[in-house]
């Protein structure tokens, strides 16, 4: 059997953390035989070298290795990509088709984001996993397979399973062994290793001097807590290296590369957030949004008693108490100033139809609004960008499922 260090060498792993080396030797141990692997772990720890590791080093690495990432597939379609199907079973099924575990038959299949899955694929796979047997979709022809899962996922299973969102028995069958790899936060002394590593890689690829950072810098990088783990270090890396001519990175200029999230996010969401979370959120602000509609329309009454105060002839006096009124509510008017945005209702002017208008020319009218769709367009575009257009970092940065997002998208044609 490979020794761990060879096996690093082989795949390219950087690090010597002690959790590190725990999962990839479990990795190591585990490979020869055909039980099912679960790999545990945040976004962007590189949970996908644990099945590389584990088919190349067992009995079925001359057969196929297939990777798929179950939050990418369309809930439609998805037994039909990993099942097959049979000619006319559906809409646009012109000829029969194999599916993944036809395809990787005696090989490995590695199912990423494991927790996308719908109810019914669930159940259609662990079936798989008790007897090795299949149905095409649209076929009643029981089907045979000899394939070993490895399962990967970045969700808290047992928070899924309490939801209601993932089956029990499926994830202990899943789980027979499970592999946890540590965030990069967890691994001080790898940080700068990495890092190091990537910028070495990344001059060599667009051939050009090697960045480094200066002594400050290296403090900041081991200091920043990586939202986005190995990934988020290796494209910040590479997006340096591009773009500074300098090739020392100080403190400062490293920093301005750091996103700062506690300001960037939209909102604060937990990975365990509920469609009953947002329900709460949408009271709130549904109720808010009925407070300032009254505080306007106090408004708009204080100025038609302006108004009426100017015809019973003492408009002097009367417009300075009613000023006085006005400012009065100094506290409930800058907030309406400050949420206005958010009122869904068209355009619409504290004066309306009356002659008068032109006497007051400082009078100020509530500007068209934002409906709270467009906001949710803004804030699923704005995460994009911040992202790079990758899916699945905006979708957790948002709170909602890679799926959701996806169909946002094509909703909101992004």
């Amino acid at each position: 059997m490979d020794s761990l260090q060879a096996i690093k060498q082989r795949f390219g792993i950087i690090g010597n953390n002690t959790q590190l080396n725990l999962a990839l030797e479990k990795a190591i141990r585990v490979a020869p035989t055909d039980i099912s692997v679960l790999v545990t772990g945040e976004s962007g720890v590189g949970k996908e070298v644990v099945p590389k590791i584990i088919h190349s080093l067992s009995h079925r690495k001359h057969a196929k290795y297939i990777a798929v990432n179950c939050g990418a597939i369309p809930e439609g379609t998805i037994d039909s990509e990993l099942f097959g199907h049979e000619k006319g079973s559906f809409t646009g099924a012109i000829q029969n088709r194999s599916g993944y575990f036809e395809v990787a038959d005696g090989g490995t299949i590695f199912l990423d984001e494991i927790g996308e899955l719908p109810l019914t694929t669930q159940v259609r796979l662990l079936r798989v996993l008790e007897n090795g047997e299949f149905l095409k979709v649209g076929s009643s022809k029981v089907q045979k397979t000899d394939v070993r899962i490895v399962a990967a996922t970045n969700m808290k299973m047992s928070d899924a399973i309490h939801k209601g969102k993932f089956r029990e028995d499926l994830y202990y069958r899943l789980s027979t062994v499970e592999i946890h790899l540590p965030p990069l936060r967890n691994r001080d002394a790898d940080i700068h290793l990495l890092f190091r590593k990537f910028a070495s890689d990344f001059a060599q690829k667009y051939k050009m001097p090697t960045i480094r950072l200066d002594d400050a810098a290296v403090n900041t990088l081991l200091g920043y807590s990586w939202p986005g783990n190995i990934r988020q270090l290796r494209n910040l890396t590479e997006q340096i290296s591009v773009i500074e001519k300098n090739r020392t990175i100080s403190d400062r200029l490293l920093k301005s590369y750091l996103p700062d999230h506690s300001k960037n996010l939209p909102a604060i969401v937990s990975d365990n957030i509920s469609n009953t979370d947002f329900a709460n959120e949408r009271e709130i602000l549904y109720k808010i949004l009925f407070d300032m509609r009254n505080d306007i329309t106090d408004l708009k009454k204080l100025t038609q008693e302006l108004i009426e105060s100017e015809e019973a002839g003492g408009k002097g006096q009367n417009t300075q108490v009613l000023i006085d009124k006005i400012y009065g509510k100094e506290d409930k008017t800058e907030n309406i100033n400050n949420t206005l945005e958010f009122i869904p209702k068209p355009k619409t002017e504290i004066f309306q139809g009356d002659s008068r208008l032109d006497s007051f020319d400082d009078a100020e009218t509530v500007e068209e609004t934002i409906s709270l769709q467009e906001k949710e367009f803004e804030m699923i575009k704005q995460s994009l960008e911040r992202n790079k257009g990758k899916r699945k970092l905006a979708a957790k940065e948002l709170g909602i499922s890679e799926r959701t997002l996806y169909r946002k998208i094509k909703q909101y044609d992004l």
